[in-house]
């Protein structure tokens, strides 16, 4: 796989909310004005909860040694795979083994919450 572009990207890794501290996921969302933005929320454990607000495609990638999950919040995410492409709405998820090269794509803005491993890289490996 060619090096992706990641220019286009404003993925945040820190950790955004400590233990104990409210969450508004809605107002911190409201708030993202880039059509590809990436934050880590918090930490459970060895897993990071981020945030996506996204718009348009991101690149094809896979994680080698970490699953990913994804959970639409609102708006409309299709994820394609090589064979298929699997389309999430609202209160919908879904979990993407590691190795399984995919493609997230959202038609509209879209908010979404994924669920990894602290040290994924979210560019893909």
């Amino acid at each position: 796989m060619n090096a992706p572009d990641t220019s286009r990207y404003d993925t945040r890794l820190d950790i955004k909310f400590k233990p104990l501290e409210r969450i508004d996921e809605k107002a911190f969302t409201d708030a993202v004005t880039h059509p590809w933005f990436n934050q880590t929320l918090c930490q459970v454990n060895e897993s990071v909860v981020r945030v996506g607000v996204v718009q348009g495609e991101y690149h094809w990638h896979k994680h080698d040694k970490d699953d990913e999950f994804f959970y639409v919040v609102e708006g409309e995410l299709q994820i394609d795979l090589r064979d298929r492409t699997i389309t999430l709405g609202p209160r919908q998820g879904v979990v993407i083994p590691k190795g399984v090269e995919h493609r997230p794509r959202a038609p509209g803005r879209t908010v979404m919450l994924m669920v990894e491993t602290r040290g994924i890289v979210p560019t893909g490996d």
